[in-house]
């Protein structure tokens, strides 16, 4: 009973939603109600998380508004284009829990993510003031949209700018007490009040009439260039909804000690979204809002979300007319106030205050407002991937002493009374070997050793492995050590590293030169003195 009970007060909830995030996208309601109804049920069957409410969601819809508009003219109905590009993302989610590729998530960092989540919440929460003060969009661009609507400052309408600020009032308030269902109440006012007053006389917008039929499976009949245009966009969607699908289903697993499967969210996923894409629908994920509300109405089981899919199609089916009677600025302001976890500014502050990442982070805000939703989340990761090489490519080397008479080396550094013997370098890459930054290293060790006919040992315990270029650099460094006199010894190497070590030839380094713990490779040297 507590799962209906829970079902019901989210799916009061995902309804004026679906409407909210099918008019983000710029499409009717009728795919964004499909999608919900289909992404409830099919979840419910496949995944794993109790509190997961697989629908649109608010990053999904502005990701889809931009597909839409940069496949613009097109022969293709936005309709036709939206199925397939649901259907698109579908088949990446497949592929990728088929191959097991959960593990691609990590890639996508939560600074990208915070800066990414903070950025188009601005965006969708500027698209929504139109609505809210009563003056008509120009453009779907976000910083011309909001200059257009400061130069409309005269022509702002009274009514909808009071009903609007009131509804979002009403909600910043009830939002301190999450036991009472704010959202529910604030749209059933609203619809009350509609149906009390003529508010178009007062220049308030109404979602008006849905039209809503019976979905039937179909394919979009699409060219073979059309399919290769809306793939290719189809990517942004998929890693926007993984990455924020996961976050939320791994964060409330956590929290309440759940197993979850990446790999098996991945293809419940896939399988919402291909039953929504067969359906016409819009794309589906766990959204944070919906989720986190499942959790607080005391979900117990993904019953809930069967039972929000079962009110959620009794009022598509029978309540479209009250639906009709619900004014624009009250569901916009529902709109922003879901957003409100989202505008919180204290995840991206804190990144400033620890000095990390903060740049990575205001590149994400700054990629969504000024080049759009799609090209400011695939600039966001391609920064962060681009500061993780960066990282990883600096010749950081640190000298190790050992700690009085313990089997203990640390950094000198930082430990000035760590014993070292003027004849041998211990020597460890702060970061692991590749072929970025394996050049560097070696010819920064040369440079630090070279002529002084010494023992050096390399610590290797942050190079899980080497690839070729890696152990090129390091062969050709063990042969110039060699002629100049010197003695080249490995310390904390893995097995299997040895064995390619033996690969390339590099015998004797791997067999007579390698030891398992930098204590062993300094006695080997002292004894080699």
């Amino acid at each position: 009973m507590r799962d209906i009970l829970a079902g019901f007060s989210v799916g009061g909830l995902l309804l004026p939603s679906a409407i909210a995030y099918a008019a983000i996208a710029g499409l009717p309601p009728a795919p964004a109600l499909i999608a919900t109804l289909v992404g409830l049920g099919i979840y419910a069957a496949c995944g794993r998380s109790r509190f997961a409410m697989v629908a649109p969601t608010s990053s999904s819809a502005a990701i889809l508004g931009a597909v839409l508009i940069s496949l613009h003219g097109r022969s293709m109905q936005p309709e036709a284009i939206a199925a397939a590009a649901v259907l698109a993302t579908a088949g990446f989610f497949l592929i990728a829990g088929i191959a097991r590729a959960g593990g691609l998530a990590s890639f996508i960092s939560r600074p990208v993510l915070h800066g990414f989540s903070f950025g188009i919440a601005v965006v969708i929460t500027v698209k929504q003031l139109p609505a809210i003060l009563g003056v008509e969009p120009n453009t779907p661009a976000t910083l011309p949209l909001l200059w257009h609507l400061l130069l409309a400052l005269p022509h702002w309408h009274p009514a909808p700018l009071l009903l609007g600020a009131a509804a979002l009032g009403i909600l910043a308030v009830l939002r301190r007490h999450p036991a009472i269902p704010a959202q529910v109440l604030v749209l059933a006012a609203g619809i009350l009040l509609s149906a009390c007053v003529d508010l178009r006389a007062w220049h308030v917008g109404l979602v008006g009439h849905i039209a809503f039929a019976l979905p039937h499976f179909a394919v979009p009949s699409l060219s073979a260039a059309d399919w290769t245009g809306v793939v290719n966009v189809a990517l942004p969607l998929f890693i926007i909804l993984f990455a924020e699908s996961w976050s939320s289903i791994r964060g409330l697993a956590l929290r309440h000690g759940d197993q979850v499967s990446t790999n098996r969210e991945l293809i419940a996923l896939g399988c919402a979204n291909l039953g929504a894409g067969l359906l016409q629908g819009m794309p589906v994920g766990a959204g944070f809002s919906a989720s986190s509300a499942a959790e607080a109405a005391g979900a117990r089981s993904r019953l809930a979300g069967l039972a929000a899919m079962g009110l959620i199609l009794l009022l598509t089916l029978w309540g479209r007319g009250l639906i009709a009677l619900l004014p624009t600025p009250v569901l916009s302001a529902v709109v922003v106030a879901s957003l409100f976890h989202a505008l919180d500014l204290s995840p991206l502050l804190r990144l400033w205050r620890i000095d990390r990442d903060q740049y990575v982070a205001t590149t994400a805000v700054a990629g969504v407002l000024v080049l759009g939703v799609m090209n400011g989340m695939l600039i966001a990761v391609g920064f962060s991937l681009l500061a993780l090489l960066q990282r990883f490519s600096a010749a950081r080397i640190t000298e190790l002493g050992q700690l009085g008479d313990s089997h203990d080396f640390a950094d000198l550094t930082r430990n000035p009374d760590a014993r070292t013997d003027p004849d041998i370098s211990i020597l460890r890459p702060a970061e692991p070997l590749f072929f970025a930054n394996a050049e560097e290293i070696f010819t920064t060790i040369a440079a630090r050793t070279g002529g002084k006919n010494r023992i050096v040992i390399l610590s290797l315990e942050e190079s899980p492995d080497l690839d070729s270029t890696a152990l090129d650099t390091l062969t050709d460094f063990d042969a110039r050590l060699s002629c100049d006199g010197g003695v080249l010894l490995l310390a904390r190497i893995k097995d299997h590293i040895r064995d390619e070590l033996h690969r390339v030839g590099a015998a004797d380094l791997a067999d007579r030169r390698s030891y398992h713990s930098v204590a062993d490779a300094f006695a080997a040297a002292q004894a080699r003195k």
